[in-house]
């Protein structure tokens, strides 16, 4: 330990034998479904050492993430902004001078007012996402957006897709308890890789094979880590998970193993549903998927002979063009085989339907103008360099206030991106830990607080947890919370709220109250509260949620439960099907892209660590060997990537554990860490996703070849 708190150069993290040790609670703020239980070991009060997940919570049942582990890495990292700073120099230089709180504020404030002056209130955007998912520390930007009826922000980048697949067979975004995972005896694990993401899944279903002799079914685009421990493994291509489905159903209703009671009482049509997938036969399947018939007929059987099966389906869905309807089509095959009827069986994604949380304050729900414009986050690029119909008709963005993200890296269309940043008329201020690529951007700079340094209410996605997660120690230098720059921020701009007055306490004490969940004082002694429902409602026993209690085979795109319809949504097919909207192969672009999440970085968290970059490495993308050959591609070869939208060169990896055509580029990298500065998100596209919006990150086609000179690894200024 005392060698970490050499390396990172902070005395009081130097934990020896006379140090005072406190083992305090909290729960990881990440953009992970997990939101783990931790126990924090404080040190003398002032700084954390070892992070260790909580055995007294039973989801998280004492198993943690190494990065977050280690966490003290991060927290008292050298490189940590310490202060408030203003550009000097070109955007995208580095160059900032060192400023006060009050200079940096009266700046923003001046800026924001001139602008609102100039061009209306709806030429401000405050961005911001999920860096922290803790209500007060996220949501509060609502706030002044909603106050001073600012253009408001539509979140399209990470889970609508998904949740609005699962929503449209239940009728809303809850299933079985995750932690029954446990007492299944067939865990299906599709379209995520909790090994890399969630870690916890593998938790619950690595005790079944335990205690029950169960198999773990993986179902993915790679041979990934999760595959790695899994039992029966199968490789899809990206996109193609409803056909898989299909051929699945097909298998269960020809060879007997439909739950014909079970669907009579609790599903729509299930006569319907079996007369479509008489054509939809394994070898139909095949063609689309990839999986071999033989695969298609031995997971079938398993599925349809083990009642007890799970289905843990992911956000892997939430990255294609047609992922809303693979996620339903995978969701149909508990209801064909009635697993919902037994414990440990059914289906889980998101727990979003079980929080009740009313943000009225944290968010100035009472001051929503619903006639100001809503922009699509993951439209950014097409926002920032005046795309009409992007702006939604109206006049350009001209100031921006971004929190808990890091567009310039990880928004999709770089190219735009980069573009849109660059602007001189464009007033940036960036609300950061580290001197991010969209720090890099910003006109002014402000150093933010991590969760440990701030009081904020959290819940669990991936459980049924919600708890409250308490300032440990107080944060270095002159960072700021995201709250208290709001605080700052509205007498500047005349922004009048209640919420702008309140601590965080207060604001989660009062969220708290309207939510029906008791007060802060009962949820801290409490530590994390189990909102679980009882068996029958888990397992939609007395009907599901949609108003005729019945599961729907037949998804009514046009009326989503939530959301606002967008896209092709009146070309979506109502039964369970291969929707060929993906971005397809062609002679151009002969590849398949996928980006999927690594091990050691989140998104861009974690990739300023020295042991997550050590073991991410460099940039790099998996190609099948015999596709290499063909291109005379080498293990190790720089290789360009590129489609309409732009390029980037990475590293080639050969692997076997991926369908010919089919190239994974795992997580985001800085993208000064791509040779000639370009990140993979030069790839991605920001296409308005059916039904509700989504982004379709693994969704690309691209070609692939040598690069034709490598003149090393830099950053390049927009």
């Amino acid at each position: 330990m005392r060698s970490a708190g050499r390396y990172f150069g902070v005395t009081n993290w130097d934990m020896n034998q006379h140090a005072k040790i406190e083992i305090r609670h909290s729960t990881c703020p990440h953009d992970c479904p997990s939101a783990c239980a931790l126990d924090v070991e404080v040190v003398e009060g002032r700084s954390i050492g070892r992070v260790r997940g909580s055995k007294k919570q039973t989801y998280t049942a004492g198993v943690v993430c190494a990065k977050v582990a280690r966490y003290a890495e991060r927290i008292h990292h050298p490189e940590r902004l310490m202060h408030p700073m203003r550009r000097t120099g070109p955007k995208g230089s580095g160059q900032f001078a060192r400023i006060s709180w009050d200079e940096a504020l009266d700046e923003i404030g001046h800026r924001f007012n001139q602008a609102e002056r100039e061009f209306g209130a709806e030429s401000i955007w405050p961005y911001y996402y999920a860096g922290t998912m803790g209500l007060v520390m996220r949501d509060g930007l609502n706030r002044l957006t909603h106050v001073k009826k600012y253009s408001r922000f539509y979140q399209t980048i990470c889970a609508n897709v998904g949740r609005i697949g699962f929503a449209i067979g239940t009728g809303k975004i809850a299933g079985v308890d995750p932690r029954e995972m446990a007492v299944s005896d067939l865990v299906v694990i599709w379209g995520t890789n909790p090994v890399n993401t969630q870690v916890n899944v593998m938790t619950h279903a690595a005790r079944a094979r335990k205690e029950r002799g169960a198999k773990i079914a993986a179902v993915d685009i790679y041979d990934n880590e999760t595959m790695k421990q899994a039992d029966i493994k199968i490789i899809l291509r990206p996109g193609t998970d409803g056909a898989f489905a299909c051929g699945v159903m097909h298998v269960l209703f020809r060879d007997g193993h439909a739950d014909r009671a079970y669907m009579d009482k609790y599903t729509d049509c299930p006569d319907e549903l079996e007369a479509h997938l008489k054509t939809r036969t394994p070898e139909w399947a095949s063609a689309i998927c990839g999986v071999p018939v033989s695969e298609i007929e031995a997971f079938a059987k398993l599925v349809g002979e083990t009642e007890r099966t799970f289905f843990r389906l992911g956000y892997g869905f939430t990255r294609s063009r047609n992922g809303a309807m693979q996620m339903h089509a995978a969701l149909c095959i508990p209801a064909v085989t009635g697993a919902w009827q037994y414990e440990g069986g059914g289906a889980f994604f998101n727990n979003f339907a079980l929080w009740h949380f009313n943000e009225s304050i944290i968010e100035a729900h009472d001051a929503i103008d619903k006639t100001t414009r809503a922009l699509d986050q993951s439209q950014i690029g097409r926002i920032l360099t005046g795309d009409a119909e992007a702006l939604l008709g109206k006049g350009p963005v001209k100031a921006m206030l971004i929190q808990n993200t890091n567009p310039m890296t990880v928004a999709p269309e770089q190219a735009l991106v980069r573009q849109g940043f660059a602007r001189e008329d464009l007033f940036v201020a960036v609300h950061e830990q580290f001197m991010t690529e969209t720090a890099a951007m910003a006109d002014i700079v402000l150093p933010a607080t991590m969760f440990m340094e701030h009081d904020d209410l959290y819940y669990g996605g991936g459980h049924q947890h919600i708890s409250v997660g308490p300032k440990l120690i107080d944060p270095p230098g002159e960072c700021r919370s995201n709250h208290e720059v709001l605080q700052a921020l509205a007498p500047r701009l005349g922004a009048k709220h209640p919420g702008f007055e309140m601590t965080p306490r207060e604001l989660i004490d009062a969220t708290l109250k309207l939510s029906s969940h008791g007060d802060i004082a009962g949820l801290e002694a409490d530590l994390w509260r189990d909102l679980q429902p009882d068996f029958r409602t888990s397992h939609y026993l007395d009907g599901f949620a949609h108003a005729d209690k019945k599961f729907h085979f037949k998804a009514d795109w046009a009326h989503p439960p939530f959301g606002q319809t967008m896209g092709d949504f009146d070309k979506m097919p109502s039964l369970p099907d291969h929707w060929a909207v993906i971005e397809h192969a062609d002679q151009a672009h002969p590849f398949r892209l996928a980006t999927s999440p690594s091990r050691s970085f989140l998104n861009t968290t974690f990739n300023e660590t020295p042991s997550s970059q050590a073991r991410e490495g460099k940039a790099s993308v998996m190609i099948h060997p015999l596709d290499a050959a063909s291109l005379d591609i080498a293990n190790g070869d720089a290789v360009t990537l590129g489609n309409t939208r732009g390029e980037t060169t990475l590293i080639a990896t050969l692997f076997e554990g991926v369908r010919r055509g089919v190239l994974i580029a795992e997580s985001v990298h800085p993208n000064k860490n791509h040779i000639g500065g370009r990140g993979i998100n030069m790839l991605t596209g920001a296409d308005t996703i059916a039904p509700i919006g989504g982004a379709a990150f693994h969704d690309n086609k691209v070609w692939i070849r040598k690069a034709a000179t490598v003149q090393g690894m830099h950053s390049v200024t927009p």
